[in-house]
């Protein structure tokens, strides 16, 4: 019996096991410390809003960037609302996306110019998004939809679109060309136009200095007042005398705007 072979043999097996036992236990330690943080974060919510973005985020990933019906059913009812809307003597129909409610908003307006329900003669038709999150969704496997919604919609003249998110929004993809990005931008490409909120340029740096970190408050900033605004006021837009079309007619997009393609899905539903 060769005792020296069984004492290294077994020595192994004990060091095996105690190696086991460690890595277990670390494993341990960063599950407990992912749990803690975790609850922290979601006590803190009505601070951080991270749950609430992973909720949102979570819904379209679920999906891959499809819209279930039960989504499309409610987009449906507000293309409704707005071809009635376009069916009255005003001035001009605008059609305001926040965030999420931004790429709503574009194959809403899409589905209703295809069915022909924007009538030729009635009022101007502006869209406005708004610190929008078109990538989120548009970077999705199967968000075909939503990439020939864009593509179609940047080429229409029976609409002015002009999009505006502010580098200071975390929440937001700043600055981003929604249809560029998502890599279905066509030659004849029209809109959006891309504008920047700017900010630090339309907060005084008492105001900009009270709101800088807290993000979440920022990425509704878009809808709120500003102590010095500059081009860009939602106020003036939503219930002042000019069109959408017209405020911005000749208005260069922002010199910062991201324009090239970033995403690897970009084939369009037929």
């Amino acid at each position: 019996m060769d005792l020296h072979h069984d004492r290294n043999a077994a020595a192994a097996d004990v060091d095996a096991q105690g190696t086991g036992d460690r890595g277990a236990f670390r494993w341990a330690i960063i599950v407990t410390v992912a749990v803690v943080v975790l609850r922290w974060f979601k006590k803190k919510d009505g601070k951080f809003f991270a749950y609430y973005l992973m909720h949102d985020y979570a819904y379209s990933a679920r999906w891959n960037g499809a819209n279930p019906p039960a989504l499309e059913e409610r987009m449906a009812v507000f293309g409704d609302i707005i071809a009635t809307a376009l069916t009255d003597d005003v001035d001009e129909v605008l059609v305001v996306g926040h965030s999420s409610g931004a790429h709503l908003g574009v194959s809403i307006l899409a589905d209703l110019i295809r069915a022909g329900r924007v009538p030729a003669g009635g009022p101007a038709l502006g869209f406005l998004s708004l610190g929008q999150v078109v990538p989120m969704v548009s970077f999705l496997p199967d968000a075909h939809r939503l990439r020939a919604d864009l593509h179609f919609l940047s080429t229409q003249e029976s609409l002015a679109w002009v999009d505006v998110t502010a580098p200071g929004d975390g929440c937001a993809f700043a600055l981003c060309d929604p249809v560029a990005v998502s890599g279905v931008a066509p030659d004849n490409k029209r809109w959006p136009l891309v504008i920047s909120a700017a900010f630090t340029q339309s907060l005084s740096p008492e105001r900009w200095q009270e709101l800088r970190w807290r993000f979440f408050r920022l990425h509704f900033q878009y809808l709120c007042a500003f102590d010095r605004p500059k081009d860009y006021d939602y106020f003036q837009i939503t219930a002042g005398p000019r069109t959408l079309g017209d405020r911005f007619a000749g208005r260069p997009p922002s010199k910062s705007r991201i324009d090239v393609t970033a995403s690897k899905y970009t084939h369009m539903a037929a």
